[in-house]
């Protein structure tokens, strides 16, 4: 269970396969001609139910630097771009809800014939450059292919060639009998989305991170063992800055799980690994930075470790704070908040959800615990937040050490409705009114993806295929 995308597409392949295996037992045990046809179509309409949800759910969510535009991605490699709304004097509130921009699709799924492996749509990673001009560019990625998009407006459209008809058709030079000069009419507004860049066969295991650096220039990617350092203007060539694979595959005994460029300093990036280790490099060290500046390392405690201890201790994302000082990182049971310049420990310790310690024999044995929650800052780096189970999500407050668990859920968004906390009961704990027993959590439904707004209280929850919006009321009640 080492390379964790690798268990993804296994758990997937084995579901796929009880459910066709189930389906031909079904028709071979059936003498019945009509129950064969009802068996059919009930099989094929739970096949078309079951890839429909799959490529509905949403993979990745991300704001742009100014967190006028929310990108996220799917799993049948579509992105949808939803664009704020202006403030209006009539209808005070209509700020901060988003609408749908563009909707387009980035990947399509492919197959690797040399290596007789199928390349899944799935989008991983969107991440946005800083606006340039009137257009706006994102790249996002599947497990292999990396590809820029164009975002940009066309609300005017040119009339008045004069080789060309109103249809587009060129027309026969002998019939032009006078110039005219082409003019530019206005139209309703079009959202362009153009492929721009397409950065391939770079990886041989599969991407799981890009982060774009603060020169605007070059950004990098991440897979299970390497990471690649690449120029927005060059496709055909990368540069490899970390290369963790070791000679022998049987002494294989962590991989990178998480990358990103320090937010001010273009030479400074870290990433995580399986072992629950961060490594800060520089990149003016040396070309290939195999050797790390900084190894940021929590001791472990013996009386603590059992089976489980490596799993839960690895690393699913890390995040550098606004300010560049802090590193965030999720691993299953907590949210660690680092200090560059203290390695030994991390400086604060949330624990996300650790009533499931009691339940991680289970969570293994359905998979659930190789989920890989992200984690987020606020604009301030002052509160923290990140996903859980039954589609709760938390938040700690890092200056008044309050935290608080809130649901996305569809009962509870209405707009404009406050959220109430929600607190789970422990197994055998007392229990209030509101509590929800822990052995009563749906571990099928989860946030995996969160994303917070640049400067304002406003984040993005991804629930399965649902995408929830909250924001701050005018009394800085969460809602």
């Amino acid at each position: 269970k080492m390379l964790k995308s690798g268990e993804k597409h296994f758990s997937l392949t084995l579901i796929l396969f009880k459910d066709i295996w189930r389906y031909i037992r079904f028709i071979i045990t059936n003498k019945c001609i009509g129950e064969r046809l009802n068996s059919l179509n009930a099989t094929d309409k739970r096949f078309r139910n079951h890839n429909l949800l799959q490529a509905d759910i949403i993979s990745t969510v991300e704001f742009n630097h100014t967190g006028e535009l929310l990108a996220t991605g799917d799993k049948g490699g579509r992105v949808v771009i939803f664009q704020r709304e202006p403030e209006s004097k009539t209808e005070p509130f209509s700020q901060g809800e988003y609408n749908v921009y563009s909707t387009f699709q980035s990947h399509e799924p492919e197959f690797d014939y040399l290596k007789s492996l199928e390349i899944e749509e799935k989008i991983n990673k969107i991440r946005w450059l800083p606006q340039q001009n009137a257009a706006h560019f994102l790249l996002s990625t599947n497990d292999k292919t990396i590809k820029l998009w164009k975002v940009s407006e066309r609300d005017k459209r040119p009339e008045g060639y004069n080789l060309k008809d109103e249809e587009g058709r060129i027309k026969d030079i002998s019939t032009v009998t006078s110039l005219q000069v082409p003019v530019l009419k206005p139209m309703d507004l079009m959202v362009e989305v153009t492929p721009r860049r397409v950065f391939a066969n770079a990886h041989t295991y599969h991407i799981n991170s890009i982060s774009v650096n603060s020169d605007y220039e070059t950004y990098m990617s991440a897979d299970d063992l390497r990471i690649n350092l690449w120029n927005l203007d060059i496709t055909d060539r990368s540069f490899n800055i970390v290369d963790i694979k070791p000679a022998n595959m049987e002494d294989l005994t962590e991989v990178i799980t998480a990358a990103e460029f320090h937010p001010h300093h273009c030479n400074l990036f870290v990433y995580s690994s399986s072992k629950g280790t961060l490594r800060l490099c520089d990149m003016r060290e040396a070309a290939l930075c195999d050797k790390h500046s900084k190894l940021f390392e929590e001791p472990e405690d013996p009386s603590a470790r059992s089976f489980f201890s490596e799993i839960i201790s690895s690393v699913s994302d890390v995040k550098f704070s606004h300010s560049g000082r802090y590193l965030l990182t999720r691993d299953y049971l907590t949210a660690k908040v680092w200090d560059l310049n203290m390695e030994s420990k991390p400086l604060e310790t949330y624990q996300v959800h650790d009533y499931l310690r009691s339940k991680l024999c289970s969570l293994y044995e359905n998979d659930c615990i190789f989920d890989k929650f992200e984690c987020a800052w606020n604009g301030a780096d002052s509160v923290i937040m990140t996903g859980a189970y039954n589609n709760f999500f938390r938040m700690f407050d890092r200056n008044t050490k309050r935290d608080v668990t809130l649901e996305a859920s569809r009962e509870s968004s209405k707009p404009r409705a406050v959220l109430k906390p929600r607190r789970v009961c422990a197994a055998g704990g007392k229990r209030r009114k509101d509590d929800i027993s822990v052995d009563s959590l749906d571990f099928t439904k989860k946030i995996l993806h969160t994303a917070w707004h640049p400067t304002e209280n406003i984040i993005a929850i991804a629930a399965t295929n649902n995408l929830y919006i909250f924001q701050d009321k005018l009394n800085s009640e969460m809602h």
